[in-house]
């Protein structure tokens, strides 16, 4: 071939190149990816506003469980093509909005003495009554001679972590909050510090340090993976699983420990050379950890005094067998890019509540609890929940890990509540427990600052936070509402209040209307 042969085919061959890479170039252009900073936030707000702010579209999507009678496909939304329409906002107003005590709701509560009349009735799912216990499974009688933690631990049911009053939670906590520490090791694992502790008596629990004090909040413009785990948020989840009736939550405490004598001395070589004295003279320490172990993001006492929260260990994995399961509605953990829930009106109806074990069963009105819990507290990071596996099917949950709770006061995260509104159903003992709470004679702010009182480092919550989870419970109530005007009492609300102890003896009479 000659010189200009080959000269003529080079060109062509760097021309052709040339053109498909303008080719290319112009249709990433045109695309999301390339639209610039601004573009990708405008889109995305436009969503968020769609799917989540504008609670008068949201509320309309809701279904019945797949295995009920009735099958309830969602409202369309109604029409925005409306000019100068208003979207409605999470973040809270400095308005004081008139407080409404949802009469409509009353006559499904237990408070009314024809509330049956509404429900399906006998319910088409209800837990059996047998409730085995560790102690039952495993064939061991409990004796008074036995720890606390022991007691605890044979106590677990299939139903609930422990007893309603349980004399051993009480003492329990007391030994968490006084027992001398006699073992520290870190928990392998993490993006933070977590710190196993032993006490005296052989119990075990962990230690979640405090970072900074209650009254700090998460920065706005923080996402919810980025956030610091509080002590505090571990301490308030667990009294207010309990005042939720779920029992699911292992107990935790607060307590204040003395890192120079009571941590220095027992931890392992490599926890030991973490340790220093800050600038300000405090001892310090950071451990080892995905993200926030380093200098940096010390734990450092005030000067040698910490305080921090902890929680009761679980019985081994091969006792108590369980494992994580990751959540149908976890978040993407992507500061761009949202999960499909989160876009999907119809999520729950296609995509969970057609498959096992969300299409029968109990485990689908879990994790509307779950939810209901995690709205109230304000934790967006629930990506997997446990399940039992040691009392066979229908077991209770297992509810783990709370530290990225109760961080913004002022605003409640609607997407959070979003799968209530998709699924649209509910047990009515939760309901009950929501009703109660808004109507009185107590409200949820009363009875959670009550239970908190005992704690070795109340005040556990500000104010703030605590008017917010009454705030937040009339929202939920406000959700249910919505879900009632689409599917009716029957179609929301599955009729277990005789499952629960307070009704086992009760006669309840229906009256007509």
């Amino acid at each position: 071939m000659k010189l200009s042969h080959r000269l003529i085919v080079i060109t062509s061959v760097l021309l052709s190149v040339f053109f498909i890479i303008c080719v290319i170039e112009n249709v990433l252009k045109n695309t999301d990816l390339t639209e610039g900073e601004d573009a990708v936030h405008g889109r995305q707000h436009f969503i968020f506003q769609r799917r989540f702010l504008n609670r008068e579209e949201t509320s309309k999507i809701s279904a019945e469980a797949s295995n009920n009678a009735m099958n309830v496909i969602p409202l369309p939304p109604k029409n925005t093509n409306k000019k100068n329409t208003t979207v409605k906002t999470t973040t809270v107003s400095t308005t004081k909005e008139p407080r409404d005590e949802f009469p409509d709701l009353f006559k499904y509560s237990t408070l009314s003495p024809n509330f049956r009349q509404y429900m399906e009735w006998p319910p088409y799912f209800r837990l059996p009554k047998y409730n085995p216990s560790l102690a039952d499974v495993l064939k061991v009688k409990i004796r008074d001679n036995m720890t606390n933690w022991e007691k605890f631990h044979l106590q677990i049911s299939k139903y609930y972590l422990y007893p309603e009053k349980s004399k051993v939670v009480e003492g329990l906590l007391h030994d968490l909050a006084t027992k001398k520490i006699i073992g520290v090791e870190q928990l392998p694992g993490g993006t933070q510090i977590k710190l196993i502790l032993t006490m005296e008596d052989g119990a075990k629990a962990l230690f979640k340090p405090m970072r900074f004090p209650r009254e700090v909040e998460t920065l706005p413009n923080h996402f919810y993976f980025t956030d610091f785990e509080r002590h505090v948020s571990e301490i308030a989840s667990f009294h207010l699983d309990k005042l939720l009736g779920y029992r699911r939550t292992p107990p935790c405490v607060g307590r204040k420990v003395n890192i120079s004598e009571e941590f220095y001395p027992l931890v392992e070589p490599d926890l030991h050379k973490t340790f220093f004295i800050s600038p300000a003279g405090n001892v310090c320490f950071h451990g080892q950890c995905t993200y926030y172990c380093d200098t940096s993001h010390a734990i450092c006492g005030d000067p040698h005094m910490l305080e921090g929260s902890l929680s009761i260990w679980l019985p081994p994995r091969n006792i108590l067998e369980r494992k994580p399961i990751r959540s149908p509605w976890r978040r993407s953990y992507n500061k761009r890019r949202k999960a499909s829930w989160e876009t999907d009106n119809y999520y729950c109806i296609n995509q969970v509540k057609v498959n096992p074990p969300y299409d029968h069963g109990r485990r689908i009105y879990d994790l509307m609890d779950l939810v209901i819990f995690d709205y109230l507290t304000g934790n967006m990071d629930r990506h997997h929940y446990d399940e039992v596996f040691t009392f066979g099917n229908d077991s209770a949950l297992i509810h783990l890990d709370h530290g990225r709770g109760f961080g913004r006061a002022s605003y409640d995260e609607f997407s959070i509540i979003l799968p209530l509104l998709q699924c649209c159903v509910i047990r009515l003992s939760t309901f009950n427990h929501l009703f109660s709470f808004h109507v009185g004679p107590k409200r949820l702010s009363d009875l959670m600052r009550e239970s908190m009182a005992k704690d070795p480092v109340a005040p556990v919550l500000t104010e703030a936070h605590l008017e917010a989870m009454d705030r937040r419970v009339g929202r939920i109530l406000d959700s249910i509402r919505s879900c009632v005007k689409v599917n009716g009492p029957a179609g929301v609300l599955l009729d277990d209040v005789l499952d629960y102890p307070y009704y086992l003896n009760q006669t309840i009479k229906i009256f007509p209307d």
